[in-house]
């Protein structure tokens, strides 16, 4: 595949998936947060059934690509959604962003160790600038609100932050380890497979909690709209997402790739300006440049490259 189009891939995948979180906060509000994953996962498995099916060009998967494909799903999918969710309610907006903004360089070095990638200064200063660009916005655009916490509230996050931060720190590994599987996972099977199975595994795991949280809920009381935002988050968060990163990683190192995740916060603040009537200001613009240029350093084309590992 062509670098450009794997790199568009990667950039689209991320940009959708800050434009379905900043989107899907209707949706917190009406669904429990368990039974909003639990269909989540059947949507998106329903609409790719067809993609289950092995491929008679594919060989057959061994032990090991089925542990794989376990724990992308569990990583990447099920703890991944337990350590955000339940971080950022035990923590400021702030604290969960700059956190977050270490995903770039998790994902270099989680690259260097287990895949043995080799990793370009280059690449090392678009991930400096991503990391950067990613905590500034995030101190940038919850200042105002620094005084909030007095009172009855901040004694809670006094408390409970540090389970929090240490929930949030968790969110990043996973994200990363979901990087770094994901690339050996693409040299074995397609991205259609890989997103399928792993889909499938994610609703596997969450199915216990849907149906608990799903007892007792009034789905009669649900606005026709929300049904229509929740077909978005589900095909956007368990199909389109995936299958566009699986893709890219196809043709990208992963530590490169890990760059591109500054789309998620550039992608909801552009939703939240369009259609939410947020406002950015100059240092928010100024953050995002930083970030933007991280992606630009790391992915221009390089006289003498080394090439990846054998995985």
């Amino acid at each position: 595949m062509n670098r450009i189009v794997a790199y568009a891939c990667l950039a689209l995948s991320m940009s959708l998936v800050g434009s379905y979180v900043a989107l899907s906060k209707p949706l917190v509000a009406v669904f429990p947060v368990f039974l909003l994953a639990w269909l989540r996962f059947g949507i998106g498995g329903a609409a790719m059934l067809h993609w289950l099916k092995k491929p008679a060009d594919e060989t057959p998967m061994t032990r090991k690509t089925r542990q794989l494909v376990f724990l992308e799903s569990f990583f990447g999918n099920f703890l991944f959604s337990v350590c955000m969710l339940f971080g950022v309610s035990m923590t400021s907006a702030v604290a969960a962003g700059v956190i977050m903004a270490a995903l770039p360089a998790a994902v270099a070095v989680m690259s260097r160790v287990f895949l043995r990638e080799h990793i370009s200064p280059r690449t090392w200063g678009g991930v400096a600038c991503a990391v950067v660009g990613i905590a500034l916005f995030s101190l940038s655009k919850y200042e105002h609100t620094s005084l909030a916490g007095k009172g009855q509230d901040s004694n809670f996050l006094l408390d409970s932050s540090w389970v929090g931060h240490l929930l949030l720190v968790g969110a990043v590994l996973c994200e990363a380890a979901y990087a770094v599987i994901g690339k050996k996972l693409t040299g074995v099977l397609s991205p259609k497979r890989i997103t399928a199975l792993v889909n499938l595994w994610g609703f596997v795991l969450i199915t216990p909690f849907g149906l608990w949280a799903a007892w007792g809920f009034n789905f009669a009381g649900v606005a026709p709209a929300s049904w229509q935002l929740l077909l978005f988050y589900a095909l956007a968060a368990s199909i389109w997402t995936v299958w566009l990163w699986m893709t890219g990683l196809k043709t990208i190192d992963s530590s490169q790739a890990g760059v591109f995740t500054v789309f998620l916060p550039v992608s909801a603040a552009a939703v939240g300006v369009l259609f939410l009537d947020e406002v950015l200001n100059s240092l928010q613009l100024a953050a995002f440049g930083i970030a933007l240029a991280g992606v630009v350093l790391a992915t221009l084309p390089q006289r003498n490259r080394h090439a990846s590992s054998a995985l």
